[in-house]
């Protein structure tokens, strides 16, 4: 009986001692996102209901910072470009990614080669390859435009510097950069396919659309869900790209929600308000998650 309980209690002491070094190595990843990013996120929860310019009393708000929304044109034209936003880059940059995927994982010469080019913008530094991209579109002297002249158009697109063209140019850019990240996820999925549907398909006398539509892309749902909702989320968030390539204009012709949350909250300094428009917009990005989980699990 006494061997009995001792034994228990080494088992008892090796596991104590196995679940504190487990979470010695949690903890300082846990501290950091406490202290950084949960607290910051609380803070601003409450921040919503709440009147601060950073350096004055707070003051108790109710539900008026809110209420604001409703008159603040600002937030409707920037939730508008939100939305135009992530409407153009997500199916582009989808369509896009499986292109090359699909492309290059052909056995063709050089396709190592190109899968880096293709993969390259995403881990450039965004400074350098936005001021490229202003460089390359330049209205007066890019590349871009001088091609477009020598093609015969009269009216020549002003790109980032015209309000009818700048979303695009932002929209195009964002995908450009991100389509070789989306490329390599979609990679993996191609090649977790069993090639014994293909060998099916051939021998059904399927041509290559019809293996497609009907191998390829429904093996590739999983996929596709997944990048949906990451470039969904990515897209409702966006500000550098904004930032670096037309600073929310020509006037407000690319603001967008976080864009529209950094100008009210820091150079506004109206804390307060700038809570509850990223609220506004938490609830957004959740209710559009939550929308295509559901219609993932509806048609899975």
């Amino acid at each position: 009986m006494t061997d009995s309980i001792s034994a228990s209690k080494v088992a008892r002491g090796r596991a104590l001692k196995k679940n504190l070094v487990a979470y010695s190595f949690i903890a300082p990843n846990f501290v950091g996102f406490a202290v950084f990013t949960l607290g910051p996120i609380i803070f601003a929860f409450i921040l919503a209901f709440l009147n601060w310019d950073g350096s004055n009393p707070i003051t108790f708000a109710g539900l008026s910072n809110f209420a604001r929304l409703l008159d603040d044109d600002q937030f409707k034209t920037s939730l508008w470009n939100t939305i135009v936003y992530t409407g153009g880059t997500v199916p582009l940059t989808i369509a896009f990614s499986l292109g090359l995927a699909i492309l290059l994982n052909q056995k063709i010469a050089g396709r190592n080669f190109f899968r880096s080019v293709s993969f390259f913008p995403y881990v450039a530094s965004l400074v350098a390859v936005a001021v490229v991209w202003n460089m390359i579109f330049n209205p007066a002297k890019g590349p871009v435009n001088m091609l477009l002249a020598s093609l015969g158009v009269k009216q020549l697109p002003g790109w980032a510097a015209s309000k009818d063209w700048a979303m695009l140019t932002v929209i195009l850019f964002t995908v450009w950069k991100n389509m070789g990240y989306y490329m390599i996820i979609y990679l993996a999925g191609l090649q977790g396919i069993n090639p014994e549907l293909y060998e099916a398909g051939d021998l059904d006398g399927a041509n290559k659309w019809h293996k497609f539509r009907f191998i390829t892309l429904p093996q590739l749902a999983p996929t596709t869900f997944f990048v949906l909702i990451m470039l969904t989320i990515q897209c409702f968030k966006v500000y550098d790209q904004i930032y670096m390539i037309t600073q929310g204009g020509p006037g407000t012709s690319t603001l967008v929600l976080v864009y529209h949350i950094y100008n009210t909250a820091f150079l506004s300094w109206n804390l307060g308000y700038a809570s509850a428009i990223a609220l506004v917009l938490f609830a957004l990005v959740l209710l559009v998650t939550v929308v295509q989980f559901r219609g993932e699990r509806k048609y899975s």
